[in-house]
């Protein structure tokens, strides 16, 4: 086992807010609070959210790093200078501590400050861990990308027949035929790309899909959503009340986990049985229904972006970007383009 070398006498005292789901944390928590998360290999996402949110720690519940794939958010955490700490209890830490709440992480120690009450030990994090287990991480690529595959191919072959069939037709106020349609997902330098191309959507004024979050980047760059398509994890009730059409991601039995939440705010919706994960059925959907070109931005496109979301493989989209590849731009990865041009004229 590798071993964690630890500043004992670092100390960091705060307000603490709590969230086994970091996307629904980093919608609340507020600068300088302490971050306690519960989330098995950071995602580089998951760190540039709680970045942004200029929070003062973080203490996660489940191992930060483990190895066994390239995951970047720890390491990225500790670049910006975060202090990161894995905790080492079995007790439940989410249950002993309320939003809010003042606490101490004394070394490797967490802290109740108001009574002095030790609620977990704790294993601070530091670049020396992470380049360890990152060495041990490049060791095992080769075989972890072999199940990849072999996961991938085996579920293509079942996939296959559903993917090929259209999907159902919804009565939506956004006709897609004819028109280009830009497709936004929380993935990979999503925020980045969708401001390097705004310029072109204020110009040629496509149509606009967000898949869950991707609908609020939509509204922090000043545009309004026309469809939100996804299960409802992690899009804002400011989103969903903006969108013209709003659709739930179903499974192919019928059961839709976003429903609920829409159903109570209140809002029309339809529900959309469609393969895949939600920016996949937006891709068919917009296809299936005519529209000309797919601009698609912060799609998830590799192994290590699906390891992130705790998906083993990825036959689904693997499928459907053969089905409709040739109506698909690819805007991931542009804002560094955009951005080297830039500097070339200055």
């Amino acid at each position: 086992m590798l071993s964690r070398l630890m500043n004992k006498n670092r100390t960091v005292n705060g307000s603490v807010r709590c969230g086994a789901l970091t996307k629904q944390l980093v919608a609340s928590i507020k600068p300088g609070e302490i971050a306690v998360i519960s989330h098995t290999d950071i995602d580089e996402l998951a760190a540039r959210g709680l970045l942004e949110r200029r929070v003062k720690a973080v203490v996660n519940c489940a191992p930060s790093f483990t190895g066994e794939y390239m995951a970047r958010g720890a390491k990225i955490l500790l670049d910006h200078h975060i202090p990161l700490y894995d905790c080492d209890s079995q007790d439940n830490v989410f249950e002993q501590l309320h939003n809010g709440e003042q606490i101490i992480i004394d070394g490797h120690y967490l802290f109740r400050k108001k009574d002095r009450h030790l609620l977990a030990r704790l294993s601070p994090i530091t670049k020396e861990y992470w380049q360890q287990a990152c060495s041990a991480a490049e060791q095992k690529m080769n075989e972890r990308l072999y199940r990849f595959v072999e996961n991938t191919l085996a579920y293509a072959a079942v996939e296959k027949e559903h993917i090929m069939l259209p999907l159902p037709p919804l009565p939506l106020h956004t006709p897609l035929a004819g028109r280009t349609v830009v497709i936004v997902s929380r993935g990979k330098y999503y925020k980045e790309d969708l401001r390097a191309i705004r310029p072109y959507i204020l110009k040629e004024k496509p149509i606009l899909i967000g898949v869950d979050g991707g609908a609020d980047a939509l509204l922090e760059n000043g545009l309004v959503p026309d469809i939100v398509i996804g299960d409802m994890d992690s899009v804002s009730n400011d989103a969903l009340a903006a969108a013209k059409d709003v659709i739930i991601h179903a499974y192919y039995d019928g059961t839709a986990p976003g429903e609920k939440r829409v159903r109570e705010l209140g809002i029309p919706y339809y529900k959309l049985r469609a393969p895949g994960i939600s920016e996949d059925a937006a891709m068919l959907y917009a296809y299936h229904y005519g529209a000309e070109w797919l601009v698609s931005v912060g799609t998830h496109t590799n192994m290590v972006e699906f390891l992130e979301k705790g998906r083993q493989g990825m036959a689904s989209t693997l499928l459907v970007r053969m089905q409709v590849g040739d109506r698909v731009i690819d805007a991931k990865g542009f804002h560094l383009l955009y951005s080297k041009r830039q500097k070339r004229k200055e």
